[in-house]
């Protein structure tokens, strides 16, 4: 790469960090953007000592974003994954989390005019077609991210950012049981697979030999485990409409369990090769909806709260996501929303 530098803006949305770029800054051409984003995360290398990621791929994330032109639009967003140790940059997926930024971003560099104490910023998600409504604390016309809200797997408070998402059923696989579906059984294994934001497979972590209650670092060691839930990722993509899915980063993998801390459910999440610290806000989703979907292996294990406003606790390795699920007469969802915070953490020059 050259030593011309560009934008960047990083922040934390959610329990994920990365760049944060205004479309305009970036390479127009795919190819060139794709070499500019993977030196300047320092991939392909495990630890990426040569560039800002921390080595993890809930580190090496990059919103693209611009000024809409679509009706009741604010900002279109083009979330990018920057693989750790393959020279890949995939958009195959959205990111709720990083998602969590995108609304402060957009008002930092003058995108969306801060309307009072609050301002809602409306987001189209390039890479699933969808749309979400961030509410962004404004006090005196400024993004301010210090407030009281708390979210599991961040250290400390900071202003809430609560996330409405709209339409998200089959954003990637076109429907929200892609099968037509509540349960295939692949390679023996009974599953949901399911699609309300991301692409997801979910089972009972007893089915696979687990108990859903591991940490983070055995699963990551449980080489066994992890050959058997790729071989159901593999076999399920055609399926779930995502073709080949040998080189994706979707479908995820969830394991699910009885919660153990009030909540509805525990989760072990596959992002899909590496045990997620937490989840992902739009995997959170998923799950949560197939839990309401009669006779999954989520719903048998969850404990499903009353009344067509359900909120259901994702219980996760370090904590635990809410999420808020409206549903109608039939009780199929309607919509989601979750609660997160995002913080900035430098505003600068990034080199490639």
């Amino acid at each position: 790469m050259s030593d011309g530098g560009i934008r960047c803006m990083w922040m934390r949305g959610g329990t994920s960090k990365g760049g944060y770029f205004l479309k305009e800054d970036l390479p127009q051409d795919t190819a060139a953007r794709d070499a500019f984003l993977l030196a300047m995360m320092g991939s392909p290398d495990p630890v990426q000592i040569d560039g800002m990621g921390g080595a993890d791929p809930l580190t090496s994330k990059v919103a693209v974003v611009s000024k809409s032109t679509r009706e009741g639009i604010d900002v279109d967003y083009l979330f990018l994954q920057v693989f750790v140790d393959q020279a890949i940059v995939t958009d195959a997926q959205n990111c709720g989390n990083i998602l969590a930024g995108v609304g402060p971003f957009a008002i930092e560099r003058g995108l969306v005019a801060a309307t009072g104490d609050k301002t809602r910023v409306a987001i189209y998600m390039e890479n699933t077609g969808q749309v979400a409504v961030a509410t962004v604390c404004t006090p005196g016309g400024s993004v301010t991210y210090k407030g009281d809200a708390k979210i599991d797997g961040v250290p400390g408070s900071h202003a809430p950012v609560p996330l409405e998402f709209r339409d998200t059923a089959g954003s990637s696989c076109g429907a929200l049981l892609p099968t037509g579906n509540a349960v295939d059984v692949v390679n023996g294994v009974p599953v949901t697979l399911i699609d309300n934001g991301m692409p997801c497979v979910v089972m009972k972590a007893e089915d696979v030999g687990i108990t859903g209650y591991e940490d983070r670092d055995w699963l990551d060691n449980a080489t066994d485990l992890k050959a058997k839930i790729e071989a159901i990722r593999l076999a399920v993509g055609e399926r779930m409409n995502l073709g080949d899915v040998t080189a994706k980063s979707v479908p995820k993998m969830m394991l699910v369990a009885p919660p153990r801390n009030g909540g509805a459910v525990t989760v072990r999440s596959f992002i899909p090769h590496r045990a997620h610290a937490t989840i992902g806000v739009l995997g959170a989703v998923s799950v949560a909806t197939a839990c309401l979907i009669p006779g999954s292996p989520a719903a048998e294990v969850a404990a499903i709260p009353a009344g067509a406003r359900k909120l259901l606790s994702v219980e996760h390795p370090t904590g635990e996501m809410s999420c808020v699920l409206e549903t109608d007469e039939t009780g199929a969802v309607r919509t989601a929303a979750l609660l997160r915070t995002a913080r900035k953490l430098m505003d600068g020059t990034v080199y490639g």
